[in-house]
């Protein structure tokens, strides 16, 4: 069991525009209009649409039947006491080639009593391209007033209500379940979630859905609403959710603890990684692979954006060696062991949240 580079996985007719400057990240060829989401190693489905969204390995076996085939292998003893064979974690690109709409997640006991769901849908946007978003509210709402922005889908008027934030390369935004939020057009970043798909919509007039019937996940816009955070949050609150590139700290606030975690790390010659299931992103530069256990055995991988592999993606032994690019995605499970990196790059390392999280 090692290193395993993936393809990309891009569900298509998504009801917002976007997916070329995914395209451009990886090194792939030209993609659909509205295929503005990469799910990597996803083991969820879109919601309504089984079996899009659905990972495979280079083989063509499902990620998620590969770990429910060996959960220990994949996720490591620990992690599978505390979550059971749940990787616990979805990691996307995604291109906003339009504003996305404003809208919520649901939170996990809400998502549990009223969906029957394991998860809600807390996220966090490592931002690889500069724009705007909206994030949280400025005042209360009252419960009447957010249904009247419904009912009115008045653009202006929700944003305004929003705290609206500049984010540039490298800086990490926090996204907790409940609170109102909207990527802004041209965005292009990196996304880690807990693994659902789960959207309560305010806002759908001008995009490719029909809001009133699917914004409220099949609960009723009254019961659905209750979901979502009305109370402001002050800009002090809002500035704790962003951390800014180049600032000292961790990347997530405490809070994300129980969700994900992730690290950015950059190298100069080599680097190893520490042992346990990781989504892999190679934000720049070129990079091996390899897992720690035993000597290295030279995969040709991409090595730079617009290149393609000369295997097969993924179809490494244990120890062998992934030479990489730009845009590569790589899951590494727990089996692999450390993960020995060398060259100049700059990688993401996304997780779950640790056995003691849980």
């Amino acid at each position: 069991m090692s290193i395993e580079i993936l393809e990309s996985n891009r569900p298509p007719a998504r009801f917002y525009r976007g997916g070329r400057r995914i395209a451009e990240f990886r090194g792939i060829g030209p993609v659909g209009e509205r295929e503005p989401e990469d799910w990597v190693g996803s083991v969820t489905t879109v919601r309504g649409e089984a079996p899009a969204g659905l990972s495979h390995l280079a083989g063509g076996e499902r990620v998620a039947d590969a770990i429910a085939r060996d959960p220990d292998g994949w996720l490591g003893a620990a992690h599978v006491a505390a979550y059971g064979p749940d990787p616990m974690l979805l990691v996307k690109l995604l291109d906003a080639g339009e504003r996305l709409p404003v809208h919520a997640h649901p939170g996990r006991a809400f998502a549990a009593e009223h969906l029957g769901l394991a998860h809600g849908k807390t996220e966090a946007w490592c931002i690889l391209t500069p724009g705007t978003v909206h994030l949280g509210l400025v005042r209360d709402l009252a419960e009447r007033e957010l249904a009247g922005m419904l009912e009115g889908q008045d653009a202006a008027e929700m944003l305004g209500a929003m705290h609206r934030l500049e984010v540039g390369p490298s800086d990490v935004v926090h996204v907790p379940a409940g609170v109102l939020h909207a990527i802004g057009e041209g965005i292009l970043l990196v996304e880690l979630q807990e693994p659902e798909d789960v959207s309560i919509l305010v806002e759908w007039a001008g995009f490719a859905i029909d809001g009133p019937a699917l914004g409220h996940l099949g609960l009723g816009f009254d019961r659905a609403l209750g979901a979502i955070e009305t109370r402001a949050r002050t800009a002090d609150e809002i500035a704790a959710l962003v951390h800014r590139a180049g600032s000292a700290g961790p990347l997530l606030p405490a809070e994300a603890d129980p969700f994900f975690r992730v690290e950015r790390v950059t190298v100069d010659g080599r680097a190893e990684l520490s042992p346990g299931l990781a989504v892999v992103v190679v934000l720049d530069g070129e990079v091996a692979l390899a897992a720690a256990g035993s000597e290295p055995e030279v995969v040709a991988g991409s090595v730079a954006a617009g290149s393609e592999p000369e295997v097969a993606a993924g179809s490494a032994v244990a120890g062998s060696e992934h030479r990489v690019g730009r845009g590569t995605t790589a899951l590494v499970p727990h089996r692999a062991g450390p993960v020995r990196v060398s060259g100049r790059g700059e990688l993401l390392v996304c997780r779950p949240p640790s056995p003691s999280a849980g």
